[in-house]
Parts: C-alpha cells; structure tokens; sequence
C-alpha cells in the first residue's frame, strides 16, 4: 500500500484517508480504485468515522482531463461515492485548497464537508463542454435552491469557502488545523449518516428558475450542455434520486465525447501551456508588490482595477490633477461595481495612491504605461520614467501596435522592458500578451509572466512584430471583412453573419467599441511605407474623418442612443456608397462571408507562426479565444481549421488572395 496513490491510517476511533496524488490530486483511474479499496479496508472495521483529506496543497482539485478523450475505465467515480454512501459509518471531506468538478463531487458525496478558510469549492464542467456526472447537479439542489444551483452550475464558478458556508456546501470552516476540525465533526455526527440523496431538493418559485435558466442561457450562448444542465437542475424533483443520477451520467457521457468537448478540453490544455517558455529554467521572476501605472483614462483605469483586486499596490499617475481625479473617480465606481456584484468581498481602494509626479514611482517594482498610442510619446515617457524608476525595476508598455525595441531604446535598460498588452475593458478581459524584445532579459520575461498569474489573467508570450499576435491576425480579419462592405455586404450583415459562426461580436461592431481611431492611427503611421499597388478601403478612414469614432462619439459604423443601444444608419450605407472603389456592388450571403473571414483569419495565423511571433498554435487559439471573442467551442482558429476539409479550405483561401490582390501573403 506504500506505493499507492491513496493512504489509510487510524487517529484513535476515526479512519483518515490520505488522497495523495501530485500535483493537484486529480482524481485518476488509479486514485479512484485507491480509494474503493481503502473503503473496502473499512467495512467491518472498528472505525466510528472516516475523514477524506489529500495530501499537499489542495483536497482534488478535479478528475483527471486527460482521461476525458478516451472511454472511462472502471472504477468510475459513481462508484467511488456509492461505496462512500454505502458505509454504515459518517464520512467528511476535510476540503483545502481546491475541490472542483470530480473532487467536489466526490465531497458531496460524503456526509458532512469541513473547509480550511481559504478552499474553494465548484462545478466547472460546463465550462469543458460538459455537465456534471457524478451526481453534483442532483446532491447540490440539496443544499442550494434550484435557480441558485442553474447558476453555480452555469457559470462554473469557484465559491471561496466563507461563502460557501454561508450556502450551506461547506457545513464548517476550520478555525485553525483542518484535520483536527475534521476529525471532531466527524466524531460530533455519531453514528449518524446525512446522505445527500435522502435530503429533499430545494425548490424555487419558476419566476426565480425562469430568471436564472434565461440568464444562465444568455451566459452560455445556449450551448447544448448549458441546455443539459438547466434540464437537469429543474427536473431533480421529477423523478427518484437513483433515475436522475443515471440521467445525469448519461448526459454526462454523451457531452464528454462531443466534438464541443474535445475542443474546450484543447483550449484547457493551451491555456496552461501558454504561459510556458522553453529555456528559462533556472531562472526566478522579481517581487512584485507595487506597481506604477501612467495614464488614468479607460485602459490605464482598467489595469489598476485588475491590480488592485489581486492584492497589489498601485501608484496611479497622469498628467494634471483634473485627468487624475477622473481617473480615480473611473477606479472607485469599478471597485465598488465588484464589490456589489460580488466579484469581490471588499474593496482594495485604500492600495491606491495617485500622483502627478513621476518621482512618485521610484519605490515601484513594475510600471505600466498606458498612455497615448504614440511612438514618440511613449519614447520620451520611457526615457523619463527610466530616470525616476529604481534599478531593478521592469518597465513595460501597454501598446497595442508599436515597436516596443523602439520604446526600450529610450532608455538605459532595454533588458528590463516587455510588453503588457491588456485588452479592453481591461479589468474583464481575460487575455494578456507578454511581449519580448530581442534585447528583454528572461527575467524580465518571467516577471511578466508571474504579474499575469498574480492578476488572474491568461498569459500569450509574443516576439515582437506589427500588432503581436494577437491584433495582426485581428488586422487581416477586419480588412478581409471591410473588402465585403466594399464590395457589396453591409457592416450589419457582416456582424451578423460572424455572430452566427460564434463570434461574441462582430467586426464592425467592436471596431465601434474600441475605437475607429486606434486603427486609423496605425493606418496613418504606416501610409508612408504602403505600396500604392496594395488593396487599401478608405470607407473606415471617412468615418474617423466625420467624427465617426465609434460608441465612445454616438456614431461609428452605427449609430448609437443615450443607452448605448446600436442602430444600423443609413447615413453610413450612403458613405460606402460614395466611397467604394468596386464599380458594380453585389449581394453577399452568410456563408461566404464566414468562409472569407475565416480563411483570412487562419492565414494570418499560420503566417504568425511561420514568423515566430507566437511559439506554438496553441497560443494562437488561446489568444483569438480569451481576446477577440473567437467562439470557444470551436477551440480557436488553428484547432478549428485542422478539422475542415481540406479542399474547401483551399478555395476559401484562393478567394481571400483573388480579393487583396497584389501584396497577399499566402502562408506555406
């Protein structure tokens, strides 16, 4: 039993089951036949009670995904819970770290749960294509309403354990030593077995399932799981424990082996993986305690949000005492916003600081600009900051588009310099490229990379390059789908067509969101080097010159009303009249618009690896998924465009080159 993942040892009357199975105690096929002969060890045994505890930093943190792509193999953790139920003697799970997916699963399945301060418990399988299939959705509208457990469910969230109790998942949190607290809850139930699946469900009034299954639904985009698992959570009451729970598995396993599934359980795999660089081993990240952030508006208000809530210090600064106090203004109503939707369980505005001086930044261990999208701007504030910031500290830029070997050049330490592209809104927004310069030093780098895990956001290491990764294939994509508007497509039908394919928007509308100008900038910084052969659609450029600017001027390819509702104007159909080089203007359908986007996208993309801008296609999914609203689905561009069919991939694609004309760039 030495070599096993599972260990089982006496604490006088109580039996202590130990999960340990590194890193995180996945719940394997060798952890679930583990634990079904640790049970059986019990069965006759003198034990009045039994404690499941794992070993190292976390309870289980999930079952293993790798096992998702293949048939299960037996044991199967139902079982695992039947034999948990099965025992004539009371079983608590003592949770810290993490119990998600399986591993929550496995703790309801138990009689009692008892939680260190800082676990957090959940049920994410919806988040991987599926739903639960080891009875979570059935034993947690035992413990939770029916319309709150559509939501926990949903949504996937992770519940910190304070606010688990206050759900009723957790019955204790220990105060001190977790083991002990679990031991004498265990001994506290007597003889006594609690069995989820004798408890009556929760219900709701159907107003309040209605609201949650129509929110829950819009969350989801009406994905065939988020379907399922509504169905589910609503009819537990409809039928025995025992035929629901076969139900579930059921939809559990149909779900597992969808096409869905396997291309969330890709993106799970890039995600962590993107984070990662070959070469750096050896070397260690800096401190990061206090951060400096320059420029207060949207973006630079966002990124001090995202800082703030993980803990950090920052020292905000502008230009002049007006711009600052908007700017904190702008953080204090999004503090305040999280805190009242529960996002977070209390405000970290007393970790901000502003400043109208940049010598306010000399005790910072990183600063972020995000200041005007300008090259010779941002080179002066660069040299500046170099001058006030202490030695060892890291600078990097926000920039969306600029050479940052260019930016690093105006100071003394080019080796501290990286790139922090944030998306916006920034304190949303889940992606964040870390951009190197040839001159960036690994360390640096990593410090980049720790900065994104301590904010919660998923890292995508980018070399340098026009747009990075992510917003060069974006680049192609708009101009591919600007080509159709000026051919003959409409902004509305456009958006349309690629909201249809999954995207969380269309081009048109989030040129709106972000801006006209950001891309009308870089038009104007690269018309000097443009060959005049090239394709080049000046309708964006007209817009930008009426003042369209998008939903932040009330008009952009839309029109906008008080609410920031859009509205399709005419006035803009008139505009692309009058400005389209295409002499005879034609009708567009849904799918060739898809097929062209698509096509343009997935060149892009491969031309981004062929370059070596992004290290693997992975990154590229990961990146298209978490920051431009590829549908996640379909696993990103790269994953998506493996399972097409070749031939038609090729057409496609000769129909993006025959439609930029001379410059096209078709990657090998």
């Amino acid at each position: 039993m030495t070599d096993s993942p599972v260990r089982l040892r006496f604490e006088d009357d109580i039996a202590v089951i130990v999960i340990d199975n590194p890193p995180v105690n996945a719940g394997s096929r060798a952890v679930r036949e583990a634990l079904l002969d640790r049970l059986g060890d019990l069965v006759g045994s003198a034990a009045t009670g039994v404690v499941i505890v794992g070993a190292g930093r976390t309870f289980v943190a999930g079952s293993d995904i790798r096992e998702f792509g293949a048939p299960l193999e037996e044991p199967q953790l139902p079982a695992v819970i039947a034999a948990i139920e099965a025992l004539p003697i009371p079983v608590v799970a003592a949770i810290h770290g993490a119990a998600l997916g399986g591993g929550f699963e496995l703790a309801l399945g138990c009689d009692a749960r008892v939680a260190s301060a800082d676990a957090v418990v959940g049920l994410p399988e919806v988040k991987l294509g599926m739903v639960p299939g080891a009875g979570g959705t059935q034993r947690l509208v035992r413990l939770v309403n029916v319309a709150k457990a559509i939501d926990l469910v949903c949504s996937g969230q992770r519940v910190p354990a304070p606010e688990a109790l206050a759900l009723g998942l957790v019955d204790v949190l220990a105060d001190g030593d977790l083991l002990a607290a679990a031991l004498a809850h265990a001994r506290s139930l007597g003889n006594t077995k609690r069995r989820l699946g004798e408890a009556p469900v929760l219900s709701s009034s159907e107003t309040e399932i209605a609201a949650a299954a129509d929110k829950a639904m819009r969350r989801g985009r009406q994905r065939p799981n988020v379907v399922e698992a509504i169905s589910l959570l609503r009819d537990a009451n409809s039928a025995p424990f025992a035929t629901m729970l076969a139900r579930e598995r059921a939809a559990f396993q149909q779900l597992r082996s969808s096409d869905e599934a396997a291309a969330l359980r890709h993106l799970f795999f890039a995600e962590r993986e993107a984070g990662r660089v070959d070469g750096l081993a050896g070397v260690a990240p800096l401190p990061i305690h206090t951060v400096g952030v320059v420029g207060a508006g949207t973006m630079g208000a966002g990124i001090a949000v995202c800082l703030l809530n993980a803990g950090l210090t920052v020292q905000l600064i502008e230009q002049d005492e007006p711009a600052l106090s908007r700017g904190i203004d702008r953080i204090e109503k999004t503090l305040a916003a999280d805190v009242a939707s529960g996002r977070c369980s209390t405000s970290r505005r007393a970790a901000l600081a502003g400043s109208i001086a940049l010598a306010d930044l000399r005790d910072c261990d990183l600063i972020i600009e995000a200041a005007f999208e300008d090259l010779a701007i941002k080179q002066d504030l660069f040299a500046r900051l170099d001058a006030v910031a202490r030695p060892d500290a890291i600078l990097a830029t926000n920039t969306s588009y600029l050479d940052i070997a260019a930016i690093a050049a105006a100071t003394q330490r080019p080796a501290s310099v990286i790139g922090l592209h944030f998306f916006s809104p920034a304190n949303v927004m889940k992606l964040l490229e870390v951009v190197r310069t040839p001159k960036t030093s690994d360390q640096a780098l990593l410090t980049g990379l720790k900065l994104a895990r301590q904010i919660g956001k998923i890292a995508v290491v980018s070399a340098l390059g026009e747009g990075f990764i992510g917003n060069r294939i974006y680049s192609a994509y708009r101009r591919q789908c600007e080509f159709m508007v000026e051919e003959g497509a409409s902004p509305q039908q456009v958006d349309a067509a690629l909201e249809a394919f999954g995207f969380a928007m269309g081009p048109f509308a989030v040129s709106d969101l972000s801006g006209l100008d950001i891309a009308w900038k870089t038009r104007q910084r690269l018309a000097a080097t443009r060959d005049p052969r090239e394709r080049y659609v000046t309708i964006p450029d007209r817009l930008c010159e009426a003042g369209r600017l998008g939903r932040k001027a009330g008009a952009g390819w839309y029109r906008y009303d008080e609410r920031g509702q859009r509205h399709v104007d005419s006035a803009v159909a008139t505009l692309i009249e009058a400005n389209s080089a295409v002499a005879v203007r034609r009708a567009f359908h849904a799918e060739e618009i898809q097929r062209r986007a698509m096509a343009a996208i997935v060149n892009e993309a491969k031309l981004v690896l062929q370059d070596g801008v992004a290290q693997r296609a992975g990154d590229i999914d990961v990146a298209l998924v978490h920051g431009y609203g590829f549908p996640a689905w379909e696993g990103g561009p790269l994953y998506w465009h493996a399972r097409q069919d070749r031939e038609e991939a090729v057409k496609a694609l000769d129909e993006v080159e025959r439609a930029t004309g001379f410059g096209f760039r078709r990657a090998g």
